[in-house]
């Protein structure tokens, strides 16, 4: 009572006191559904989930800069997170008619014509060499195999809306969380901001989390499947691949992708574009530009517009916990059919493949391929897996747009 006479008796003061973001976190009578049933609803004020959302954008600083997870992406990412839970500042959001700039950056790169993740695909293929792939053919099934994440999730998902109350993916949605399996961030935007605009959010922080967490979620799958025998295997030399094959190689995969599935198209042709000017020779400095200047530039955008996404009245609900499950169970099924397919290979292969490398068939290029290698060193210090995981690593970037492709046609 005290404090209101106070606030009606200095009307200039109390305006002052109104702006603050102290004032607008405690005081906004708006709240946000957390979990509902038919019987059961809990929520939260929109304050106090602003509040835990700006908690968990420093949570994302921390494994950024501290544990060095992905810091490319999670800075960035975190940074938005933490604009978009401002009270009053209207960033990410329509405040009063005026558009606020990260909403802007938004529109432009992800929301209408997806941009930005067009462009990191043309950074990727600037900066990935075909070569181990090309050199050893056959690991390109493990990449294959490790798309099975993404379809067994996309069933899984689909179970869950139909046996857990409170929990409700269409078939859209379904195919979007789907995705993060194939360890492809800009691949989840792509076909998110398609199918299921508003799981954005959730979807591209496990996305870009699971990527960042490969080094700690990988090797406790890999050597549960794997003997220590088979950790040893000592894989054969690569043969060296010439300037024409990897030449050849992009213009003959767009030129499929082309014939046999348009939808993936974009993400494909965006690849192997970048990865033609690497490797023709004839466009250096165009090359050096997607490789470095371009995507960091747009990595910068996309990390900071994705992170807008995490306004509390839009993360914080009982979705974003299935997902975030979810995306975990793609993620680990993806990494442990690379590896079973290797298993499989073997028994009718003469030299063998060291199962570790099957684990790398997800798209997080070089991290998965370096987690294979490291898991490797451990039971041999001679043995470097390094130069042959990145045979399915590469596979898998593939892979995961070709499959992106696939649930555009089924269900886009």
């Amino acid at each position: 009572m005290c404090m209101e006479n106070f606030m009606s008796s200095f009307p200039r003061v109390a305006s002052l006191i109104e702006s603050t973001g102290l004032y607008m976190f405690f005081n906004d009578d708006r709240s946000i559904k957390l979990f509902e049933t038919a019987n059961t609803v809990i929520s939260i004020p929109l304050g106090i989930g602003r509040l835990i959302m700006i908690g968990i954008g420093l949570l994302l600083l921390y494994l950024a800069i501290v544990k060095k997870y992905e810091p490319l992406l999670l800075l960035p990412i975190g940074i938005g997170g933490i604009f978009a839970n401002i009270p009053g500042a209207g960033i990410a959001e329509v405040l009063n008619g005026e558009i606020g700039f990260l909403k802007y950056i938004y529109n432009f790169g992800i929301e209408t014509p997806n941009l930005f993740p067009l462009l990191i695909f043309v950074g990727i293929g600037a900066m990935t060499d075909f070569g181990p792939l090309l050199a050893n053919p056959k690991t390109a099934l493990l990449g294959g195999a490790a798309q099975f994440g993404i379809f067994g999730t996309l069933v899984g998902a689909s179970l869950l809306s139909k046996y857990i109350p409170g929990i409700s993916f269409t078939m859209k949605e379904a195919a979007s969380i789907a995705i993060i399996g194939g360890a492809d961030g800009p691949t989840s935007l792509f076909i998110t901001s398609r199918l299921a605009p508003d799981l954005l959010g959730a979807i591209a922080v496990a996305a870009y989390s699971y990527m960042a967490l490969v080094p700690i979620i990988q090797p406790p799958i890999m050597r549960a499947l794997t003997s220590k025998e088979e950790r040893k295997i000592v894989m054969t030399q690569l043969r060296d691949v010439s300037k024409t094959e990897k030449i050849i190689f992009p213009i003959a995969v767009f030129l499929l992708c082309i014939f046999i599935i348009p939808t993936a198209t974009p993400l494909i042709g965006m690849l192997c574009f970048g990865n033609l000017m690497k490797e023709c020779g004839v466009v250096d400095r165009l090359s050096k530009t997607a490789s470095n200047e371009l995507i960091n530039i747009v990595t910068i955008l996309l990390g900071i517009s994705v992170g807008s996404k995490l306004s509390a009245d839009k993360f914080l609900d009982g979705k974003t916990l299935a997902i975030l499950i979810l995306g975990l169970v793609a993620f680990s099924l993806a990494t442990a059919a690379g590896v079973l397919m290797a298993k499989v290979m073997n028994l009718f292969l003469k030299n063998k493949i060291n199962p570790l490398i099957g684990a790398a068939g997800v798209s997080a290029v070089p991290m998965s391929a370096r987690v294979a290698n490291k898991v490797g060193l451990e039971e041999d210090p001679d043995n470097f897996l390094l130069m042959y995981a990145m045979g399915p690593n590469v596979s898998g970037v593939i892979g995961s747009a070709v499959a992106a492709g696939v649930l555009l046609a089924l269900v886009g």
